[in-house]
């Protein structure tokens, strides 16, 4: 892949990662939750669906040639988020405090920064043009 559809899939990474787990602001609280919690509370399905779009994360992962140790964390922690979110109301908490896909995100990113620094400067580059349009 060249460095501008790794941009976008890494961007593609961010944003379903935002959008399940910290999208949604509670405003008396403070607290951010995505929809991953919200899904699973969907009897049976929602746990399912949730663990799809967190699988499809992974996926879009594995392209940067992520370490399998690295790998490996990721999907412990999507499967650990699947089972506990099982466990009715309980699991549905876990969901909106684990939050498995940002911190998977924060393992791709850690590996990118060391690995292909010049994605995060096309990116910075990106960012500062579209900012300045503004």
């Amino acid at each position: 892949m060249d460095a501008a559809k790794r941009l976008a899939t890494l961007n593609r990474i961010r944003k379903l990662s935002v959008l399940m787990d910290t999208s949604i602001r509670l405003p008396v609280f403070g607290f951010r939750i995505g929809l991953d919690p919200i899904i699973g509370l969907v009897p049976g399905a929602g746990d399912l669906i949730s663990t799809t779009f967190s699988a499809y994360i992974i996926f879009l992962a594995t392209r940067f040639g992520i370490p399998p140790k690295d790998l490996a964390e990721m999907i412990f922690n999507i499967t650990l988020e699947a089972v506990v979110g099982t466990v009715p109301l309980v699991g549905d908490l876990f969901d909106a405090f684990y939050k498995s896909n940002i911190r998977n995100l924060a393992i791709l990113e850690q590996h990118l920064m060391t690995v292909e620094p010049e994605v995060e400067a096309v990116k910075s580059e990106i960012y500062e043009s579209k900012v300045s349009r503004f």
